[in-house]
């Protein structure tokens, strides 16, 4: 990749839509929250830690990441995670950031919802204060656990309405099809939540259906074996459901053996509303410019594809018109 590209690729503004945040804890932040909560860990050092980070697949990965979450206990230590979240994305000019986050890995442990959610608001609040940078939180049902389990979870969050913007649903894929969750995304629809679903990433196209279908809805996490099913393909392709990628992680996950098969190219090219995230960036090897400069150093991917993908991110975010258009008119002048 030539340094033209590669600046262009670190300099765009642009939006990031999957971003688990728990997922942005780095070794040294969980060892520095383990030693201020007096936690211990199963790792003696941060390079000890970082030495685990080989998965053979999603669930490999959810067994560290949970362990890691464990040092998370106070309103100040998801702060602390979610702004050092906030300066890695400002630094990598992310205009506009929608932060997944998992109530259910911490209410188990007996953190309260309003600690949750209070310190990662809290950083995103500052964020917009300091830069400008919009954002909003997606409370996300671990799909591993029950449907009546991700009810309570959102009785729980009700009273903090005004401090999320939509739900959605992840851990693992495998075996746990989103119709197993109709219902509660039923209620969240009724609600006036937004709607968004891990599909199509370990589980096959038709979990993509589901969420389409049963589901309803406006976005798809991940999506990329959508290719494997022709008419799938192009209805996604027609009703332009925004799917949010993850280069990295899909390759840390053996959902492609290497960056060189990835098939980012080809959602692109068949129309598809797709974008480039960075999911778990503290486990998967990178933030979102670091997706992009992977994604692009060894795929068939050039400036007509940057400016693409950056207008993807804002058309696919949950933006009023006027902040939208903003944003775009930003790509539209960087291009220039």
């Amino acid at each position: 990749m030539d340094d033209k590209l590669r600046h262009m690729l670190q300099q765009m503004p642009k939006a990031e839509l999957h971003i688990h945040i728990e997922g942005s804890l780095e070794p040294e932040l969980i060892f520095a929250l383990a030693k201020r909560n007096q936690v211990a860990l199963a790792y003696p050092t941060v390079d000890a830690l970082r030495a685990a980070y080989a998965f053979q697949d999603l669930q490999s990965f959810l067994d560290i990441y949970y362990a890691g979450a464990s040092v998370l206990l106070t309103e100040q230590d998801f702060y602390d995670m979610t702004w050092a979240y906030l300066q890695r994305a400002h630094r990598d000019n992310v205009r506009h950031a929608e932060i997944f986050f998992d109530p259910q890995t911490h209410t188990a442990r007996g953190v309260a919802f309003a600690t949750v959610i209070g310190g990662i608001h809290r950083a995103l609040r500052e964020a917009h204060a300091q830069w400008g940078m919009s954002g909003g939180l997606i409370l996300c049902f671990l799909r591993h656990l029950s449907e009546a389990d991700a009810f309570a979870t959102l009785e729980q969050a009700l009273p903090h309405r005004d401090k999320f913007i939509g739900v959605g649903l992840d851990s693992s894929e495998s075996g746990h099809p989103p119709e197993q969750f109709a219902r509660v995304f039923a209620r969240c629809r009724e609600l006036g939540l937004h709607l968004v679903a891990h599909a199509g990433e370990e589980g096959p196209p038709a979990y993509i259906r589901s969420a389409l279908d049963v589901l309803q809805v406006q976005r798809i996490d991940h999506g990329v074996r959508c290719l494997e099913d022709a008419e799938l393909t192009s209805r996604l392709a027609r009703s332009q459901v925004p799917l949010t990628v993850c280069p990295l992680s899909n390759v840390k996950l053996r959902v492609f053996e290497h960056m060189g098969q990835h098939n980012l190219p080809q959602l692109l090219d068949a129309g598809l509303r797709a974008t480039v995230n960075s999911d778990d960036p503290a486990y998967f090897g990178g933030y979102i410019n670091d997706n992009f400069v992977a994604a692009f150093g060894a795929l068939p991917l050039q400036c007509h594809h940057a400016q693409q993908l950056a207008r993807n991110s804002f058309e696919a975010a949950f933006l009023d018109a006027a902040t939208r258009r903003r944003y775009l008119d930003e790509v539209e002048d960087f291009f220039r």
